[in-house]
């Protein structure tokens, strides 16, 4: 692109309006509204304490640009260990206030306090005992004095220039939903094996894959006691087809392996004849099969030390409980 001179004299254009100096309004005050939210957090603490006490999910439920923040909130949660759902207010009305159950928990978001379309599940959560958190703009509200707790946001000035698109309010409710669901998982202790049960697809299902998760084990196990004689040794090396073979010592411990590479470094007109020992490698690498994938992964490739290897022993304490192959986890799409 050619950049055009401007004429003689010309005095500097003014930023157009919309431009960057645009964005960074909106973006200073969404900022100074999560500054507010962070120095006004004691309200939330008897929500929290509300929350982790609901033994079955917890209903998030809103409406219009607080209802599409709900439903985030709500999808977080549940990906969090916290069993949760979004059910639109408008239609609670029309029968979906069945899916309210006894033992649930609801937070209702309206920066207003007044949104007429949650009437019909405020008088439900109230009818039948089910805790009701609030999330609003305003106290006192409607929907502030009818909850068992209600967080309200400090008053802090919308981006839009004219005061009325929700805009820093919004992004208040949705960074405190956050907030909220991440106490709540450490309250609850989950842990990333429970994070890769919720998701067992995608990067991080794979991330969070164990090598329990694709190990081979019992039969598949290229195993042979101390003193086996090198010619049975490499029958069951062939047969299990993972280039290696596991020599077993005194209680079951792994003692040794025999690798493709033992093979061709003892070489000789007798080594069908000798004992695994004399041919094995001592201390192999070996993994835990609570261990990631990606450790395993990390092992063979020699990125922790040592040459590539292509198998690798998973062991509890010193006994070989299973085997990984690099196949294994690159077919996992763990890399």
């Amino acid at each position: 692109m050619t950049a055009r001179s401007r004429p003689s004299g010309s005095s500097r254009a003014a930023p157009a309006i919309g431009g960057i100096d645009t964005l960074r309004r909106v973006l200073e005050h969404e900022v100074r509204g999560l500054r507010l939210l962070m120095d006004n957090l004691d309200g939330v603490m008897p929500a929290l304490d509300i929350l982790i006490g609901v033994a079955g999910r917890i209903v998030v439920t809103g409406m219009g640009k607080s209802g599409l923040v709900a439903r985030k909130i709500a999808a977080t949660l549940a990906s969090t260990g916290t069993p949760a759902l979004f059910v639109h207010p408008a239609e609670a009305s029309h029968g979906d206030l069945g899916m309210i159950a006894q033992g649930d928990g609801v937070i209702a978001l309206s920066y207003s306090g007044g949104t007429a379309e949650l009437a019909d599940i405020v008088t439900y959560t109230r009818r039948y005992a089910i805790p009701l958190v609030a999330i609003t703009g305003k106290s006192p509200s409607v929907l502030a004095d009818a909850a068992d707790a209600a967080i309200v946001l400090p008053p802090a000035e919308e981006a839009c220039p004219m005061g009325l698109a929700p805009t820093t309010s919004t992004t208040m409710m949705l960074a405190l939903g956050d907030a909220i669901a991440i106490a709540l998982l450490e309250r609850r202790g989950f842990t990333p094996s429970d994070f890769q049960v919720l998701h067992p697809g995608g990067t991080l299902g794979r991330r969070l894959l164990r090598v329990a998760d694709i190990m081979h084990g019992n039969e598949a196990l290229p195993l042979v006691d101390a003193g086996t004689r090198m010619a049975d040794a490499i029958l069951v090396m062939t047969a299990k087809s993972f280039g290696c073979v596991g020599v077993l010592g005194a209680g079951g411990r792994l003692a040794g392996i025999v690798t493709d590479g033992d093979l061709r470094r003892h070489m000789a007109p007798d080594l069908m004849t000798r004992p695994v020992e004399a041919v094995m490698s001592k201390k192999p690498r070996t993994v835990g099969r609570q261990a990631l994938a990606a450790k395993a992964l990390a092992l063979m490739s020699g990125r922790l030390g040592g040459p590539p290897i292509t198998s690798l022993f998973v062991v509890e304490g010193d006994r070989p409980v299973g085997i990984v192959h690099v196949h294994d986890c690159l077919r996992s799409g763990v890399a």
